[in-house]
């Protein structure tokens, strides 16, 4: 079986004192590892066939799944839109919101789906079955190809692609480029697939998003190779010092975002499910204070909500803090 390995060392922190410490934080009743009440989620609203050609926009759908509309083209990143990422319907955390902004069967037409990689949380089995025709196109690192197959993707509706891998697609320029993570599905197949963040160039628009990532130095070789970009989506969320090198810290993610030369962020991973045992908030309140600290420009949209690229960005502010009953 194929074994990918990450650029630099790189352990998860899985040492016998840490799973010690990690069932003691499983146990702590003090952290607020879930809203206390709903959060808000906005409908998505499809721009006129005018404004679509013409705009860069992309709407969060919680945790890692977002949808770029980039100069006349609808690509779907991560699209984990069920309820639980866990390889079983009823195990598992459940997702914060009781709703999404869009159900998978509605959905416009897509250009293509991308996926960083076969963790769970990422890759959903569910979504896929539902959104696979909406699309003709699906854009994976290596390995991943067999999952899709699985789920009834035709084979040669999905492309496979290494760190470095340079092709254009639709008129857009994609870049494969490394992540500091790891992957697999059960207990027999760790890393026996790629993971990687995708780099995606418009004529007029570039956009970074980094996967699941520790922070490292190819940060600063994306930006130095491809940089600046007009917007990244950067992980920002299930973080922990027992785990940071394959999770960054928000504050990471902030130089993380300053390393690849980016203009605006958006922090994702965070504000879906609860997979670390820091409160479900807490990546926004110390990535927005990095942010200000760094001068970074910064949108912490709701789920739903459409971010337009390189225009005057007004945030929702705070909405975390107003959770409803």
């Amino acid at each position: 079986m194929t074994k990918y390995e990450n650029q630099i060392p790189t352990t998860a922190g899985m040492d016998m004192k840490s799973l010690t410490s990690i069932l003691r934080d499983s146990l702590r009743k003090n952290v607020e590892r879930r809203p206390s009440g709903s959060i808000p989620v906005e409908r998505y609203l499809q721009a006129s066939a005018s404004e679509f050609s013409k705009l860069s926009q992309v709407t969060w759908f919680g945790h890692s799944a977002f949808l770029l509309e980039i100069e006349g083209h609808r690509l779907l990143f991560d699209p984990m839109l069920g309820e639980r990422p866990s390889p079983v319907s009823w195990v598992g955390t459940r997702r914060f919101s009781r709703e999404l902004p869009m159900q998978p069967e509605d959905f416009p037409v897509l250009d293509a789906i991308v996926i960083s990689h076969d963790h769970y949380d990422h890759l959903d089995a569910a979504s896929i079955r539902r959104l696979k025709n909406k699309t003709k196109r699906f854009i994976v690192p290596l390995g991943v190809r067999k999952r899709l197959v699985k789920w009834g993707v035709p084979a040669d509706q999905i492309t496979e692609h290494q760190w470095g891998d340079e092709f254009t697609f639709k008129a857009l320029t994609f870049a494969c480029m490394p992540a500091r993570h790891f992957s697999g599905r059960g207990l027999l197949d760790r890393n026996s697939t790629l993971w990687c963040s995708w780099i995606i160039i418009g004529e007029g628009t570039k956009v970074f998003f980094s996967g699941d990532s520790g922070y490292g130095p190819h940060f600063k070789e994306i930006g130095s190779k491809y940089g600046p970009f007009d917007l990244t989506l950067m992980e920002c969320g299930q973080y922990d010092k027992r785990w940071s090198n394959i999770h960054m810290m928000p504050e990471e993610t902030v130089q993380a975002h300053l390393d690849v030369g980016g203009k605006l962020l958006i922090p994702i991973h965070w504000g879906a499910f609860t997979l670390a045992y820091h409160a479900w908030n807490e990546p926004a309140e110390r990535v927005t204070r990095a942010a200000r600290t760094a001068q970074v420009s910064i949108a912490t949209p709701k789920i739903g909500e459409t971010v337009v690229v390189n225009e005057q960005v007004a945030t929702t502010g705070p909405w975390w803090r107003q959770t409803k009953d």
